[in-house]
């Protein structure tokens, strides 16, 4: 295969003759070279057949999934072990200062606050998008809104860093959120990566789908809870979920969470692979069908407990945005807001002080596995402490009941995880939550266990009440209560690593879903309305009145359009008075035959090509020198002559991409169906036409106010063509008040209207 190439005659001297060649490769001749050349050739196509079926033949999903879940596994790693090494120094530190209360004060304070403040300098000064959980803009990209410099590498550099500094400080924050935020931009790196072998990674479908799949990791490995995650992220991230991507997310997630379970047993953290926070519950009789009322309680009072956690977050966020001096004064000095929380929290906590009511000294990791224990606490309380207890033995105060202290610690904790959650640094929700729910679930269990402390009898056996079992429930209620998701008992299920409880943790984990749901929007639906980014709401079940408005209700009737007759004028000036990311193309400005979309760039690129240099060079009415330098000094006003003339010019549609089938939708669509199509497929906005006319447009913004209106105090818009309907009830629909949108918008944010020009056409409403 190899061609022979002409030489020079010092390089045929140079070379070794045939007797020197056979010495110098241990007496072989020439045909062994030969041969081995020849190996090496078919060694080497072998290895490219095999690269090449590995690739199209297996897929790059295989090769993109395996390195996807050991990435994730890695970092995860890393960031744990970091973070637990930096606790394990934190607690040294203060039991070495035993007896001095000044420095133990000193140390536990400038401990947390050093780390906290180093991660809001570092992810302000390196990437602001790092800042907070990241599942809410998640969930925004994923419904099609590109959000920019969210999936960069400063973003997963300031992230990581980030997140590990605030998780070794001890604060209550969690790790969840900003990881699914972490395996996303991973995800989105690796993609590009990958695009190198297959250019199916470009597709913006394929990428919607990596993402997907790069929150199924990011949960599930966070915990090595790979089932639960997948579920979490699907309940937490999708409306409408496609199934090709099921077996995408367990495959990555139950890969990632193996790898990262071996990483622990390498390290000598554990013997061997198992659960997180394993619990040993009895298995032959977890619960009495009697005790099913206290779970219930349980799960209803986490529904309200949930929704005061997502109204209590969301009015600490408002304050702290309210235009007023302390907030202006606060956004100037950025480190302030968080160095006072934490100094906050660092004081009540204080072991010592008034943290010895609340087991301040415990850390998140070991309140969850003393939480979980099988010991009563009531009925060791005031005598000798069994062997084994641990670090539960925390909780028990000579002087304070185990009530008093579990209640303490809940209530503390309440204010201070919603307070921490809001700090400028990367943290999440689910694990403050999570220790919240169990606890509360630890009182009651405590509760039961002193109302029956001889336990149940059934069937003549007499079973003890386990407070533990109800620390896993409450754990469940309160994170899905917040959440609004039901999969948070299957992660319970896998942290433990038992389902003894599997029937009244998904009684309770409904319950609270089914109170949550009816009082505040999820944690994360909160975090989008206050950010104000683009989402849609959710269809309320049963409401009629999303079956009784119809897009010509909603729709936008004043729409910016070019036609096949549109000068450059008119095109420049509607660029330069809106923002518009795709512009209607219509057939001409009396049949308004809609013809397809041009993209912004693809106008703007056609604009400066017909105005540029290189084209007045290259036409042959205008004189031609050797630079265009040398026109400037004396041809500057036949230069604007041409510019002027050649803007007067039609539009040459020949010369752009035109997207012949952009999205378009009837005057009669539901709102119902409006909604799903938005929702399933993503959509910005949507055209409307009449028997393939452009008579309005529909973006987020006009359903995001209809869904709004017919979901919350019943329809708000008035038809503006009733009158021209057969509606057999029209009389008996009460007449609200008008409060239709009359600000156009479109698929991008526009500035004020201006007033009519030549450039765009305007579609006024037809007055009913």
């Amino acid at each position: 295969r190899s061609k022979r190439i002409p030489q020079s005659p010092s390089a045929r001297l140079s070379q070794p003759t045939e007797e020197q060649a056979s010495v110098q490769h241990g007496g072989r001749g020439p045909e062994a070279l030969l041969l081995q050349r020849l190996v090496c050739l078919v060694l080497s196509d072998c290895i490219a057949r095999v690269q090449r079926f590995l690739v199209t033949r297996l897929g790059e999903d295989w090769i993109f999934l395996v390195m996807l879940g050991i990435t994730m596994a890695l970092v995860s790693w890393t960031m744990d072990y970091a973070s637990a090494k930096s606790l394990q120094a934190y607690k040294w530190i203060h039991g070495e200062l035993k007896g001095n209360i000044p420095l133990q004060f000193l140390a536990w304070v400038s401990y947390p606050l050093m780390f906290i403040l180093f991660s809001s300098l570092f992810c302000h000064l390196v990437a602001p998008q790092a800042i907070g959980s990241g599942i809410p803009e998640l969930k925004t990209i994923l419904r099609g809104v590109v959000l920019k410099e969210y999936l960069t590498l400063k973003a997963f550099v300031a992230k990581v860093l980030g997140l590990t500094l605030a998780l070794g400080s001890g604060m209550p924050v969690g790790k969840e959120g900003p990881f699914v935020h972490i395996a996303s931009i991973c995800a989105a790196v690796l993609s590009r990566f990958m695009s190198f072998f297959s250019g199916v990674y470009q597709n913006p479908y394929c990428y919607t789908d990596i993402l997907t799949v790069g929150c199924a990791v990011g949960v599930g490995c966070c915990f090595g809870t790979p089932l639960g995650g997948v579920l979490f992220s699907i309940e937490v991230t999708s409306t409408y979920f496609a199934v090709r991507n099921y077996w995408r997310g367990y495959f990555a997630a139950t890969f990632s969470a193996f790898i990262f379970r071996v990483f622990s047993v390498f390290n000598k953290d554990a013997v061997t692979i198992t659960a997180l926070f394993r619990t040993n519950f009895r298995m032959d009789f977890p619960f009495d069908l009697q005790e099913l009322p206290a779970f219930a309680i349980i799960g209803i009072s986490c529904g309200f407990l949930g929704a005061f956690f997502v109204y209590l977050n969301r009015q600490v966020v408002l304050f702290m945005r309210r235009p007023n001096a302390m907030t202006r004064f606060l956004t100037r000095h950025r480190l302030i807001f968080p160095a006072v929380v934490t100094l906050v929290i660092a004081t009540l906590t204080f072991p010592p002080g008034f943290g010895q009511f609340m087991a301040g000294e415990l850390m998140p990791r070991e309140c969850i596995n003393s939480l979980f224990d099988n010991f009563t606490w009531t009925k060791i309380s005031g005598s000798p402490l069994p062997v084994g207890l641990g670090r539960s033995a925390a909780w028990l105060h000579p002087d304070v009941s185990v009530f008093i202290i579990l209640l303490l610690f809940f209530v503390m904790k309440f204010w201070m995880s919603a307070v921490a959650t809001t700090m400028p640094i990367p943290s999440g929700a689910f694990m403050p939550v999570f220790i919240l729910g169990a606890a509360f679930g630890r009182l009651v269990g405590e509760i039961m266990a002193t109302l029956f402390p001889h336990g149940i009898v059934f069937d003549g056996i007499l079973y003890r009440i386990i407070p533990g079992g109800y620390a896993v429930i409450g754990a469940a209620a309160l994170t899905g209560a917040v959440t609004h998701t039901v999969s948070t008992a299957v992660i319970c299920f896998e942290l433990t690593g038992q389902i003894s409880h599997i029937l009244p943790m998904m009684v309770a984990v409904i319950l609270a879903n089914m109170v949550a749901q009816g009082l505040q929007p999820s944690l994360y639906d909160s975090i989008i309305q206050v950010k104000k980014l683009p989402y849609l709401p959710e269809l309320g079940f049963g409401h009629m009145s999303q079956y009784n408005i119809f897009v010509e209700d909603i729709m936008v009737r004043k729409v910016k359009f070019i036609s096949s007759q549109s000068t450059y004028r008119e095109v420049k000036l509607l660029l330069d008075s809106s923002s518009l990311k795709s512009i209607p193309l219509v057939d001409s400005r009396d049949s308004m035959i809609l013809l397809g979309s041009v993209d912004r760039l693809e106008l703007l690129a056609l604009c400066d090509w017909w105005l540029s240099p290189e084209r007045r060079l290259l036409m042959r009415d205008f004189p031609r020198h050797e630079s265009d330098a040398d026109l400037a000094p004396y041809s500057l006003l036949q230069i604007t002559a041409w510019e002027e003339k050649e803007m007067d010019k039609p539009m040459e549609i020949d010369e752009i991409r035109v997207d012949p089938s952009p999205f378009q939708l009837v005057e009669r669509t539901s709102l119902h169906k409006t909604h799903t199509l938005f929702s399933l497929l993503g959509l910005s906005h949507a055209y409307v036409t009449s028997i393939g006319k452009l008579v309005g447009v529909v973006a987020l913004k006009e359903l995001q106010k209809a869904i709004e209106g017919s979901t919350r105090s019943g329809v708000r818009l008035r038809p503006p063509l009733a009158s021209f309907r057969d509606i057999s009830n029209h009389n008996s629909v009460p007449k609200p008040p008008p409060s239709s949108p009359t600000s156009p918008s479109a698929p991008a944010s526009t500035p004020p209207p201006s007033p009519p020009t030549p450039t765009a056409c305007l579609l006024e409403a037809t007055p009913s």
